[in-house]
């Protein structure tokens, strides 16, 4: 086995050489590989070589990830992106030397059979199942623990993309500034009532309250946020304005003057989007505001295309948000104005999510130790790959996030101003 796996170390030398990455690669026999100083690659054993070979798929990554299997040493997962960016595989084959990768081919093949049973015992995660998350899907991300979150969270507990008013890396005042360009866009008055759909931790509905005067209403599936959220707003003395309920959206009853949908609509799923679009009409007032802020997919050619995802977009469905879909702009849009709103506002804000995913996953990495301690270091590994994985793609374009402002239509004006000066006081 000894002289199969020093063939094996031999190939991975010869592919970081001719791929000249931003980065040093140590095998599992010690080995440092390129430069001197700066991040280094791990890789744990040959039967992690062999499990990437036979299987070379985004979950395969995801497991070794995991387990440590593949580790990172003096550097971030931001480190080894940016180092494989400046690099290019093209014509690497030609690059490598063909008999030395024959000569290693029976030692990988003699390694499958332990590769193969490492694998079946490193299988995690949910199925995808069915168009949209179930309660139980929603509580297997939203309640790993509220002390997990706080790790790498904001003060407020605020879990969606923070709004930066210049690239600072305040998060803390980003997100204070998200919940307030919220309510400015909803234009919320003194004695309006607010219904906030997949209210988390209660941060906007308390900012609403406070600083806008407004009474408000949330609603969540996770038992932990619903438990955090009512405490909060016991604590802030807001009891008699506002108040949180655990049930689906679909329960909910009575006449909101503004509503707000923040970060919830990708658990939706497609086959339910006409009966959520139904249930926000029916709730709020004619000419009452909605908005609308979700994560969403570039547009293909058609929605056959679409519906197939990336490979990666398959594993965050896998691994983080079972049952959760991501539309595009346009399908939303769509959804909006059959279902009878007038659609004011669109504002892209991908740019706002990939800072916001980048600091969380600075500040989880940061206090990795606790987070190790709060729910595993499986767990919190998985939770570093996905905020650095998140961060790179709303970076680099992949990934969308829109904030929508619409209006329950009716005839005469809007009751809008003329202009989007007041968003900007």
């Amino acid at each position: 086995m000894a002289s199969a796996e020093s063939k094996l170390a031999e190939v991975v030398k010869d592919a970081v050489a001719a791929l000249a990455p931003g980065f040093a690669v140590r095998l599992w026999t010690g080995e440092r590989i390129g430069p001197a100083s700066g991040p280094v690659l791990t890789i744990r054993s040959a039967t992690t070589l062999a499990r990437l070979v036979f299987r070379p798929r985004i979950d395969t990554l995801v497991a070794l990830w995991m387990d440590k299997s593949l580790d990172i040493e003096n550097g971030t997962i931001f480190d080894i992106a940016e180092g494989r960016s400046k690099t290019s595989s093209r014509g690497l084959l030609k690059r490598l030397d063909k008999w030395r990768i024959a000569k290693a081919l029976p030692s990988l093949m003699a390694l499958r059979k332990a590769a193969k049973a490492e694998a079946d015992e490193a299988k995690v995660g949910a199925d995808a199942g069915a168009s949209g998350s179930t309660k139980a899907a929603i509580q297997f991300h939203y309640d790993v623990s509220n002390q997990f979150y706080g790790l790498f969270l904001d003060e407020r507990m605020v879990y969606s993309c923070a709004y930066f008013t210049e690239w600072h890396d305040d998060i803390d005042r980003a997100q204070r500034d998200k919940l307030d360009m919220i309510c400015r866009k909803l234009r919320l008055q003194p004695g309006e009532r607010m219904l906030d759909i997949g209210c988390g931790w209660g941060a906007l509905l308390i900012h609403a309250a406070q600083t806008y005067g407004v009474s408000g209403h949330g609603v969540t599936l996770s038992q932990a946020q619903f438990d955090l959220a009512t405490a909060r707003v016991r604590a802030a003395g807001l009891e008699d304005r506002i108040t949180i309920e655990l049930k689906p959206f679909q329960e909910l009853t009575g006449t909101f003057d503004k509503i707000s949908s923040i970060g919830m609509f990708e658990h939706v799923g497609f086959a339910n989007h006409d009966a959520y679009f139904g249930a926000v009409k029916r709730l709020l007032r004619p000419r009452g505001l909605y908005l609308h802020h979700t994560i969403a997919r570039p547009a293909k050619k058609d929605f056959k295309t679409f519906m197939k995802g990336s490979r990666e977009y398959r594993a965050l469905t896998r691994y983080i948000f079972p049952g959760g879909e991501l539309d595009w702009i346009g399908h939303s849009l769509q959804k909006l104005e059959a279902n009878r709103f007038e659609v004011h506002d669109v504002e892209n804000w991908r740019e706002h999510y990939g800072r916001t995913c980048r600091l969380w996953a600075l500040r989880l990495q940061a206090r990795m130790d606790e987070a190790v301690a709060e729910v595993g270091e499986p767990q919190a590994r998985l939770w570093l790959l996905y905020l650095a994985g998140c961060a790179l793609a709303f970076e680099r374009g992949t990934v969308m996030i829109n904030q929508t402002l619409a209006s329950k239509r009716d005839k005469g004006p809007s009751g809008l101003p003329p202009t989007r000066a007041d968003l900007y006081r």
